[in-house]
């Protein structure tokens, strides 16, 4: 379940106290046009000022410096980087994945259609911040977020994890070769697949995160079922941007943080 407050929703799962986290959506910044307005995409072709204060105006919900809102350079993998301290933007380590122990950074993950998943073990300490697109998710970057995690110290049992926007079944249509993949991988996942209204496939994202995080092991999995495509005021979307034929995409940041 979720609770919406302004510019961000939050997963009722993490509850008050340890953790605070926010999926954000695209109000509450300045940018314009196809950017408008909270777009904290760094690898979008926004106004670099903007870009700059719009992770700002994020970091401030955590009483921090936008320095220490950490989101890496992310490569649709399954790899995961532990972030200790703070990275300079240039330096943002190529992986799909954050996580951390220390209270003094948050960690983030950039979206327009994948899915953003963040997790935390609030007894153990440790959090993690996933970016699964079908072809991380499929790799393996939700296992490898939570194999990082429990070498931190957390135990798989104790940790959350909330499942942010992302774009729904109804609007993910792909064509054969896509469904091909993922059937020879594993036959099981065709379940994961339906005719849509043109005869093609359409891909169930959200749910296939949700199966891969089940197996892991994660006893609270917290599906918050937000379409990125279909609310067009709230979220940004790669897939309705190419559909419009507009030149670029904005990106919203799901972030997660320890309580000092």
């Amino acid at each position: 379940m979720s609770s919406e407050q302004a510019g961000k929703i939050h997963s009722t799962l993490f509850g008050e106290g340890a953790i605070r986290h926010g999926f954000f959506t695209r109000k509450g910044g300045i940018s314009n046009g196809i950017y408008a307005s909270l777009n904290g995409g760094v690898g979008s072709r926004d106004e670099k000022d903007d870009v700059v204060e719009n992770r700002r105006r994020i970091a401030e919900f955590f009483n921090i410096d936008a320095g220490r809102l950490l989101t890496p350079y992310q490569i649709h993998s399954p790899e995961v980087v532990v972030a200790k301290d703070p990275w300079a933007d240039g330096e943002r380590p190529r992986a799909d994945a954050i996580v951390t122990t220390n209270p003094d950074i948050a960690i983030s993950i950039s979206t327009a259609d994948c899915t953003p998943v963040l997790f935390a073990d609030a007894k153990a300490g440790v959090i993690g911040a996933a970016h699964a697109g079908w072809r991380g998710a499929l790799d393996g970057v939700l296992e490898a977020t939570v194999a990082a995690m429990t070498r931190l110290g957390a135990n798989p049992g104790n940790i959350q994890a909330a499942i942010g926007p992302t774009i729904s079944q109804k609007s993910y249509e792909v064509g054969p070769e896509f469904k091909a993949r993922f059937v020879e991988d594993d036959p099981k996942f065709a379940s994961f697949f339906s005719e849509g209204p043109t005869g093609r496939a359409h891909f169930d994202l959200p749910g296939f995160v949700a199966h891969r995080l089940i197996a892991t092991g994660i006893q609270g999995i917290d599906n918050l079922l937000r379409c990125t495509y279909d609310e067009k005021e709230l979220f940004f979307s790669y897939r309705r941007s190419t559909h419009l034929g507009e030149p670029d995409y904005g990106r919203q940041l799901s972030v997660i943080a320890l309580t000092a």
